[in-house]
């Protein structure tokens, strides 16, 4: 007996040699067996027997091919156990110790909660294909009927499209360019919107000069709200006093200060989060500007610290709560058959005011 698709692996087709003699002496081969000898896990067996569309083709050739060796008969009970729906949804969250993920996978876990259903999420911190793909695998083993990926960075939806997803998902991101599939659902906070908001309310303070502190150019928010930055200025026949990129930390923001501040002429500086504007914050104290009577500051997010930093942060709140019910609401109407074309959703954003920010200076800094 020969187990073509594994000819580099004798052992293992001797051992389904062994297998069929222990059925020959009345002993059943069970799902571990097939397993073993696919190379695989039990739960992907299992997905084969149940034809989950999630299978890769050769995957399911290894598995048919192990089962047709060993003679494996499923069991018509556990088969039909296994098709019932499981109550769970699947998410993976990219770069989750970051604010805007973090709160955005909490608002699709109280979404599932409140729609009866249960959430398991991985996290994944760096562009490691096998990284991503082993998180999407245990997913798929636990039988989840939907995938929800909050992917603030694009390696992660390239990899996913790139492999095929056949069980509905939803993507919670800026970007629209790299959908899991072409109709897909995509979910987001309107950055635009709420970036718009933000620089139109320094240009009613009388600000022309107004720097931006970005965050990295690989996240689809931090390429939004720049480009709606520059583009609202435009609008208005100006051009940014400086932008400088950090990296989402406040440590990023207080080394960011002189290029954002040294020889711009800038009276306010819009930063894409409010973590990096606390740290420029702490850098205008050090060279004793003042905030908002020197310099203004505005952020987004809307973190809870943003309220007790000094001065009071202006900034722009998300509502992640509402992203994720829109999110979770639409993928459940496709679990639940749904035809659901090709969709986007947004979220509105909202302007914070606090005390940051104030009047353009009646004199020009000598710095």
């Amino acid at each position: 007996m020969e187990l073509r698709v594994l000819p580099s692996s004798s052992w293992r087709v001797s051992r389904g040699i062994s297998r069929g003699s222990e059925m020959a002496a009345g002993t059943a081969p069970n799902i571990r067996d097939v397993a073993e000898l696919a190379g695989v896990s039990h739960q992907t067996v299992s997905r084969v027997i149940n034809d989950h569309p999630s299978i890769q083709p050769q995957t399911r050739a290894r598995v048919e091919a192990a089962i047709k060796t060993l003679g494996y008969r499923p069991n018509s009970a556990a088969r039909s156990l296994a098709r019932m729906r499981t109550g769970r949804i699947g998410a993976i969250v990219d770069s989750p110790e970051h604010f805007g993920p973090m709160n955005t996978l909490r608002g699709v876990e109280v979404a599932s909660r409140r729609a009866g259903y249960f959430l398991s999420s991985v996290s994944v911190n760096d562009d490691s294909v096998d990284a991503i793909n082993q998180s999407l695998e245990f997913l798929l083993d636990q039988n989840v009927e939907g995938l929800c990926l909050i992917a603030p960075r694009l390696p992660l939806l390239e990899v996913i499209r790139r492999r095929g997803l056949q069980i509905p998902s939803v993507v919670i991101a800026t970007d629209t360019a790299h959908l899991v599939d072409d109709n897909g659902l995509q979910a987001s906070v309107d950055q635009e919107l709420g970036t718009r908001m933000m620089v139109d309310y320094l240009l009613e303070l009388g600000h022309t000069r107004i720097a931006h502190l970005s965050g990295p150019h690989d996240w689809g928010d931090a390429r939004s709200r720049r480009a709606t930055f520059e583009a609202t200025l435009a609008a208005h026949g100006l051009t940014p006093a400086a932008i400088v990129e950090g990296d989402w930390s406040p440590d990023s923001g207080f080394a960011a200060g002189p290029g954002l501040i040294e020889g711009t002429g800038a009276t306010a500086v819009f930063s894409a989060n409010d973590q990096m504007a606390l740290g420029l914050v702490h850098y205008l104290s050090e060279v004793g500007l003042r905030v908002p009577d020197d310099v203004s500051v505005v952020g987004f997010d809307n973190t809870p610290e943003s309220a007790h930093m000094i001065p009071p942060l202006t900034t722009v709140r998300q509502n992640f709560e509402k992203l994720g019910e829109m999110a979770i609401g639409s993928l459940l109407a496709r679990i639940k058959g749904a035809r659901v074309e090709r969709e986007t959703l947004r979220t509105q954003p909202s302007l914070v005011v606090r005390s940051s920010a104030g009047p353009r200076p009646a004199t020009q800094r000598s710095r």
